[in-house]
């Protein structure tokens, strides 16, 4: 965890989650009453911490709380791409000067809410994709999560990453053409040079946003419903290399939709969440809040 405490008095503390998509906040007054809720756009540090702050500052304003002032918040931040040394330290510099601030990653900060901060463990897929676990002794233990780039196997970027090699297969006639190639093609245009240019410019979002087109050719088309296997055996192999007994927590849109494929070991092990990453993140700062007052 990174923190930063500037020494002024908070008069609001702010959860925060940030991911590839969107932003989400939950502000709350000093005696943990929640005041509001906001959501702006994606604060993704692999996609700019300018864009981060940006996104930030938004979601906190739109949670409508007469009155609130940043530099007046305690910020407790879970945030994709924490875990990259360059990424965390420009963001920590940028702060535009906020009153405290606690930072972990987007999944443990899921992680602390789905289990109230107890042990548990927390597979996450939405736009990339994670599992996490805070052990008996403390400690805490993370699969996964290595980026949309080479990585984040059984997420929503990588399931649109497989449905554009799909499309471009089947553009080559290396493989049917099918419902799911006919979907990318509608989305992109059906040429290589658009396939191509769509490619150049996707990113983790662009990807993201063609994963609903797997489960809407599920039915009609075999290589979609291959797909979705594929994706639940990548998050069945994140889930146990993490801990083979802890109660499992799932969350994010891609993970909810693919939970019936998961394993037997993996379901039996299933708990509903106590609560999300949002309410994890203004936990993690309430408890600095007791730390250091």
């Amino acid at each position: 965890m990174t923190f930063r405490d500037s020494g002024r008095p908070a008069r609001w503390w702010v959860g925060i989650d940030g991911g590839g998509t969107s932003t989400r906040a939950l502000v709350a007054d000093a005696d943990g009453r929640v005041l509001g809720r906001g959501e702006s756009g994606a604060s993704a540090l692999n996609q700019g911490v300018e864009q981060a702050w940006r996104h930030i500052a938004e979601a906190i304003a739109r949670a409508g709380v007469p009155g609130l002032q940043l530099r007046d918040c305690a910020l407790g931040l879970g945030l994709s791409g924490t875990g990259v040394p360059a990424q965390l330290q420009g963001f920590v510099a940028a702060d535009p000067g906020v009153a405290r601030l606690a930072l972990v990653t987007d999944g443990f900060a899921g992680l602390l809410g789905a289990h109230g901060g107890r042990p548990g463990g927390l597979l996450i897929s939405g736009t990339g994709s994670v599992a996490e676990a805070l052990l008996e002794d403390g400690s805490h233990r993370m699969t996964g999560g290595w980026g949309w780039q080479i990585g984040d196997e059984g997420s929503g970027a990588w399931l649109g990453q497989q449905a554009m090699k799909v499309a471009q297969a089947a553009y080559d006639n290396r493989a049917p053409r099918g419902t799911l190639a006919d979907s990318v093609y509608a989305v992109t245009g059906p040429t290589r040079e658009e396939l191509l240019a769509y490619c150049a410019q996707a990113g983790q979002g662009g990807y993201a946003s063609l994963a609903r087109l797997v489960f809407e050719s599920e039915a009609s088309d075999p290589a979609a419903a291959a797909l979705l296997d594929a994706g639940a055996r990548a998050l069945d192999q994140l889930a146990l290399s993490l801990h083979p007994t802890l109660p499992l927590a799932l969350a994010g849109s891609i993970a909810l939709r693919l939970a019936p494929r998961l394993s037997a070991a993996l379901q039996s092990r299933r708990v509903e969440p106590q609560g999300d990453a949002v309410a994890g993140a203004l936990w993690l700062i309430q408890q600095q809040r007791t730390i250091t007052a």
